[in-house]
């Protein structure tokens, strides 16, 4: 080891609706110590919450940290860190990039929640550096993370991705962004509650009811099955990812959803010899939902 040389850290943090996680990272990409935070709501609290989290798991190595990096929901420059939307959190307009760096004397990246989920799950997954991954997050709401040759995607906006809101579904049904139609109302984890109320978490049950034979959830599934196929089909041919990582909420019911997917690919495959030229199917992984992806991800964009 190079005379001076000095391990370097960094903390990702996370900031979901109802808990906030963060990561200590080495140098070496290992995580060195973890927590977590019940969220509060608004700007000023949840500012507040980062702060703490952040010394607790950096403890004595806090004087060696190079950066933080952070994830959020809603709209997010990540330029100027500056979020916006941040509707379970009750945040309307915040500067939250600058009131952190303010807070803790360290340079701060700011990041939407699903872009870091992309690069956690990229990371853990060992994605190579070169080509496409896309992160398809089955979770609250439906949004894709893409990732080329290494680098998060955000166009010039930062809607790259917004899948969810693409109004192309037959059942019309209406979307809290004012369209009817979007995707996100039959296959985020939000819609299958609403769709099938009667078991938490819904899709396992919805799965196992379909399986019993029963119409109404047979009929259900099918549209929740068609909504993902939809989902896949286009990132797919946006994007032509060599991997596509399953995530979110919905992710949790494991290898029953990638059969759900592949088994929808697989139909339309038949008709269609374009689609069975692409192997969508074989595209297709679940990420590791047993890692907090998110806090890894806001980790790894101080690399």
């Amino acid at each position: 080891m190079p005379t001076g040389f000095e391990r370097r850290y960094v903390v990702g943090v996370d900031i979901g609706g109802t808990k906030i996680e963060a990561v200590l990272l080495s140098d070496e990409g290992a995580v060195v110590s973890s927590g977590r935070l019940p969220a509060r709501q608004g700007g000023d609290q949840v500012v507040s919450d980062v702060e703490a989290l952040v010394r607790q798991v950096a403890g004595t190595l806090f004087s060696k940290l190079a950066m933080i990096g952070v994830g959020i929901p809603g709209q997010v420059n990540a330029q100027t860190g500056h979020v916006s939307n941040v509707v379970n959190l009750g945040i309307g307009e915040y500067d939250l990039g600058s009131v952190l760096q303010r807070r803790l004397g360290l340079p701060v990246r700011v990041e939407n929640d699903v872009n870091v989920a992309a690069l956690g799950a990229a990371g853990i997954a060992k994605a190579p550096k070169k080509g496409t991954t896309v992160f398809l997050n089955f979770g609250t709401g439906l949004a894709a993370g893409i990732i080329i040759d290494n680098r998060l995607q955000h166009g010039e906006s930062g809607a790259v991705g917004e899948i969810g809101h693409l109004p192309v579904d037959p059942n019309r049904f209406d979307c809290p962004c004012g369209q009817k139609g979007c995707l996100e109302t039959v296959c985020s984890g939000s819609a299958v509650s609403r769709l099938w109320p009667y078991d938490n978490p819904a899709l396992p049950g919805l799965i196992a009811a379909a399986q019993r034979g029963e119409r109404n959830a047979l009929e259900i599934l099918a549209k929740v099955t068609h909504a993902m196929g939809d989902a896949v089909q286009i990132v797919v041919q946006l994007t032509d990812p060599r991997r596509i990582i399953i995530g979110g909420g919905m992710a949790k019911t494991g290898r029953p959803l990638l059969d759900l997917i592949s088994r929808e690919i697989g139909t339309r495959e038949k008709h269609c010899a374009f689609l069975r030229n692409l192997d969508i199917a074989s595209r297709l992984e679940l990420a590791r939902l047993d890692e907090p992806l998110g806090a890894i991800g806001a980790a790894l964009l101080c690399r």
